[in-house]
């Protein structure tokens, strides 16, 4: 590390980013229906209502302000690929256990308990990556472990948008399919997920 961020703006910079993935992450849940079901857009927004496709509206509005923030932490803090890795997993982690623990206990599914979920799941994610990269340097290891964890997050996330596997957390809860290809053998024309 050649110069050090001190603490109270890394702490400013992890506030801007967790305001950004929540404003950016809510907007993502229509900008596939707002596109007219553009199948690239489908990549990295989310196409139906399933727990999976809800994964992408924190991950992906994460990298995109990570991208802007590597720029100016890349050589001042700690452990910024773990850090960032371990923070945006813990978060998916978190959304998908509250979610199926929630929904076991009431038996449905309650639109207040999911927006909840995503905005403590996006403040565990800042929390941690704020405190990975305070802490003492770790071995570069970790860094590859961390870009690794990210560009294999990133892949599962556009390839199962296509070749979803046939398990609950891919199942679209309105339509019951699974993934875009449904929505393009769909009878209805409306584009609704």
């Amino acid at each position: 590390m050649e110069t050090s961020i001190k603490k109270k703006n890394l702490l400013i910079i992890h506030i801007i980013s967790l305001f950004f993935i929540l404003i950016t992450g809510s907007l993502f849940h229509f900008f596939y229906e707002w596109s007219g079901n553009n199948p690239v857009v489908g990549l990295f927004c989310a196409v139906n209502e399933s727990v999976w496709e809800h994964l992408k509206l924190g991950f992906w509005p994460f990298i995109l302000f990570s991208m802007v923030d590597f720029w100016f932490l890349k050589n001042k803090v700690n452990n910024y690929f773990i850090a960032k890795a371990v923070g945006i997993l813990s978060m998916q982690v978190f959304i998908v256990f509250f979610f199926y623990s929630y929904t076991a206990l009431l038996k449905h599914h309650n639109l207040f308990l999911d927006i909840s979920s995503f905005i403590i799941g996006g403040l565990l994610c800042h929390i941690i990556s704020f405190r990975l990269m305070i802490r003492k340097e770790l071995k570069k290891l970790f860094g590859y472990i961390g870009i690794s964890a990210l560009i294999i997050s990133a892949l599962c996330l556009m390839v199962f948008t296509y070749f979803p596997p046939r398990l609950p957390i891919f199942k679209d809860s309105q339509s019951h399919g699974y993934g875009i290809n449904h929505l393009f053998n769909s009878t209805s024309s409306d584009g609704e997920h």
